[in-house]
């Protein structure tokens, strides 16, 4: 589990290889995330947008970049946090991710710039 703090806000994400749902032999590696964002400022935040950079095997795959987080703007009052799992796919068994989310502050309307620490995606061909 990777983690880091901004402006009072924990972002922590864990990957997982889902080996059930991919297929090597196609170049297709299906990896999920879990992401726990906790408030530890003073002031109420809303998850407006999300920004990702995913590479693929070391190299730049792709931005992905929409509102929200699976379908949801969650609103976290100090001291709540919000969880959820998403995922990727990538052509080979090894990439990463990170990014940013856009919060607004609600109490006057500033736009915090929130990273997301960059996570390893491996899936389990290279365990030993």
């Amino acid at each position: 589990m990777v983690t880091a703090i901004t402006e009072g806000i924990k972002v922590s994400v864990e990957a997982t290889y889902q080996a059930e749902f991919s297929s090597p032999h196609q170049q297709h590696y299906v990896f999920t995330y879990k992401v726990t964002i906790e408030n530890h400022s003073s002031a109420t935040i809303q998850l407006m947008r999300r920004k990702w950079e995913i590479s693929d095997a070391g190299e730049f795959a792709k931005v992905v970049e929409g509102d929200g987080v699976v379908g949801q703007q969650p609103i976290l009052e100090p001291g709540a946090r919000h969880q959820y799992v998403s995922g990727c796919n990538l052509k080979s068994g090894m990439g990463k991710m990170k990014g940013y989310y856009f919060m607004e502050r609600l109490v006057d309307g500033k736009i915090l710039e929130i990273m997301i620490p960059e996570f390893q995606l491996i899936s389990d061909i290279f365990d030993n």
